[in-house]
């Protein structure tokens, strides 16, 4: 069983990067020394009012410094509760949660779309290969380019085509040519389909991070489950819970 937290998270710095997208650094006595690229923590409010943790994915890990970094989205109440928050503030915050990725020492390619970009990262900084990341954006308001730039050979796909290529990211690896043994991706259920059929029709090994709404966290409520190939040990039926047995799966187990 992974070893799990739950403490004062201090917020270190908080930064608007794109328009309702926000970074917050977070100083931790225990969750950045145990968590690992793909997983994620859960950050309660501070109105008493708001019962249910927010689940938001780990974008970099300073296990040194014993710092977490997550970008996020402003979505409702408690993300916007976030958004205001300055440094020095302290939130409660449980982690590191769920499975993530394993260590890589081969040359990858990870995939991110919209805010399925900030798991990639960490990812990306762990790998001790060659990465390439290729980054899928609506527009040309992108945020986190600069930071996968200093650790990846970076490709840019944008729906308007104002910036890279015109279209998807799979519009760009055709593009670019870009071929890779492993492929990692997060994003909306559309893109993670569409890389799954290209994975497993050219006989690439593939992870993907899966996007649920959750509400424990970890694994009790069975809100997030997602349809998977084999039987769960937990629900008996053809489920998995993103929160607990992922949210980074093997592309094969799971179905979208």
């Amino acid at each position: 069983m992974p070893n799990k937290f739950q403490e004062k998270g201090k917020i270190l710095s908080q930064e608007k990067l794109a328009e309702g997208i926000y970074s917050i650094w977070f100083q931790t006595e225990n969750i950045a020394s145990h968590a690992k690229a793909g997983q994620f923590i859960a950050i309660y409010s501070n109105d008493n009012s708001r019962m249910l943790p927010r689940p938001i994915s780990i974008c970099e890990i300073d296990k040194e410094k014993e710092r977490i970094r997550v970008v996020y989205r402003v979505v409702g109440a408690g993300t916007e509760e976030f958004s205001k928050a300055e440094a020095g503030d302290e939130f409660q915050i449980m982690g590191p949660l769920g499975n993530g990725y394993p260590s890589f020492e081969k040359d990858i390619m990870v995939i991110g779309g919209g805010i399925g970009l900030p798991p990639m990262l960490g990812l990306a900084e762990s790998v001790k290969g060659n990465v390439t990341a290729v980054l899928g954006y609506r527009d040309n308001r992108e945020f986190l380019r600069e930071d996968f730039e200093k650790v990846a050979k970076v490709y840019v796909a944008t729906e308007d085509g104002s910036d890279g290529t015109r279209g998807n990211v799979l519009d760009a690896i055709g593009e670019n040519k870009l071929k890779a043994d492993i492929i990692c991706a997060c994003g909306p259920t559309p893109m993670l389909r569409a890389i799954k059929e290209y994975a497993l029709k050219n006989h690439i090994e593939c992870y993907v991070s899966l996007e649920e709404r959750m509400g424990c966290g970890i694994g009790a409520c069975l809100a997030c489950v997602c349809k998977s190939k084999d039987v769960d040990e937990h629900s008996h039926v053809h489920n998995k819970r993103v929160c607990k047995e992922g949210p980074v799966f093997r592309v094969e187990e799971v179905e979208f």
